[in-house]
């Protein structure tokens, strides 16, 4: 097998089912890091919303109830950091920290609780997210697997265009950027700092919710145990790269997605599965290196 045939047209899909979870809870980290809570959470966030997606599927019969119950559970969660960190002056870094390891022994106990099973919950019984495809346009070379996503995937990439006109073309949108650049002076304005962060990470963690959803019911019909796998630090990563900006997020998320289905790829080339998975957090690693970097020559520019 020739290298070279890894970048087919087969590699746009791979991307794009990599993409989707990362995009969509990197855009609510976005949301909660323009309102001045900087939002590590999205890895449990992503988790409790993967298991009570499935869970919610399995009972209902329906992907639909699992992807409502995934959202409304990624914003239940997240209230433990917006309750602490924006009313009670916790420090939002150990508050996500700790949800974090929250949602790995939670969702552990649950499956066995729930399911009477350990590792994996993989059932007939669990209805997955359907993939809509848009006759014509699907089948257009290479860009054909834009039009045959998941309803989770349209709404990810339509969210992108959407949160840049909400963010700098509305009212709202100052507002929330006003009250994380500038609370004091947002207060001084009339409004209320703590109301608009709690929001933003409520929202946050609803769209870390419909991430979890993708992954449990669209990209597999199953729940593994730490499925998130750490995508949701690479949407935190991807959060910062961008500098909380949509397009930037989208960017960056193309980037770790590209990564995780280039490694996916090259296992067909008999390298050792640990290595092939390892690719989007070596990317990761390179990135925040880069990061520090630029920073530093920021930091000393401005020193001088």
């Amino acid at each position: 097998m020739n290298f070279l045939d890894v970048f087919n047209e087969d590699l746009v899909s791979s991307v794009l089912r990599a993409l989707i979870p990362i995009l969509l809870a990197a855009l609510g980290g976005m949301l909660a890091q323009r309102v001045g809570i900087f939002n590590i959470g999205l890895e449990g966030m992503l988790l409790i919303g993967a298991f009570s997606g499935v869970a919610a599927s399995f009972f209902a019969h329906s992907w639909i109830v699992g992807v409502l119950v995934a959202m409304l559970a990624g914003a239940l969660f997240s209230l433990i950091l917006g309750y602490g960190a924006v009313y009670r002056k916790g420090d939002p870094i150990v508050l996500a920290i700790a949800m974090n390891i929250l949602a790995v022994g939670m969702t552990s106990f649950l499956l066995v609780a729930i399911f009477d099973v350990q590792g994996v919950f993989q059932n007939p019984g669990i209805i997955g997210i359907p993939v809509w495809r848009i006759p014509v346009l699907a089948d257009i070379p290479w860009i054909g697997a834009l039009f045959s996503l998941t309803p989770l995937g349209y709404l990810a990439l339509l969210l992108v265009p959407v949160l840049w006109i909400v963010l700098f073309r509305t009212p709202l949108g100052l507002r929330l950027r006003g009250v994380g650049e500038r609370p004091l002076a947002a207060a001084t304005m009339g409004v209320d700092p703590q109301k608009y962060q709690l929001g933003a990470v409520i929202a946050s963690g609803a769209l870390a919710g419909l991430g979890g959803a993708q992954l449990a019911l669209g990209n597999v019909v199953q729940f593994t145990e730490n499925m998130s796998a750490g995508r949701g630090w690479i949407a935190v990563v991807a959060v910062m790269l961008a500098r909380a900006h949509p397009v930037g997020v989208l960017a960056a998320a193309l980037l770790f997605g590209f990564a995780d289905a280039i490694g996916f790829r090259l296992q067909s080339f008999g390298l050792p599965q640990q290595l092939t998975d390892a690719g989007p957090y070596v990317v990761t690693l390179i990135v925040l290196i880069l990061m520090s970097k630029r920073f530093r020559r920021t930091k000393e520019a401005a020193v001088a």
